[in-house]
């Protein structure tokens, strides 16, 4: 992936076809800012999958660490996997 590219609300309205291409054919981010601030990033399609996917593994494993800590600890009242993940995506939400 390329460094990304900064360009103001107005000017990527001015492109905006050309930020999405940019994104995918040249695998190359957009940060869009906003009075001076970032706001928000354009990527490539299939490079938002892959850092998706990134978060559910690292997700997965920390949850199954902590699964495996309590198991190990012998904690009472200890939670299931599935237990845990449906806590933690409870309060995300």
């Amino acid at each position: 992936m390329s460094e990304p590219v900064v360009e103001s609300m107005a000017e990527v309205r001015s492109h905006l076809a050309d930020v999405i291409d940019r994104a995918r054919r040249d695998e190359t981010p957009t940060i869009i800012t906003r009075r001076g601030r970032q706001e928000a990033v354009v990527i490539d399609i299939e490079e938002y999958r892959r850092l998706s996917r990134l978060a559910d593994e690292a997700e997965d494993a920390w949850l199954s660490s902590l699964a495996k800590e309590a198991e190990a600890e012998g904690r009472e009242g200890s939670v299931s996997l599935e237990e845990m993940a449906a806590i933690l995506r409870a309060h995300q939400g």
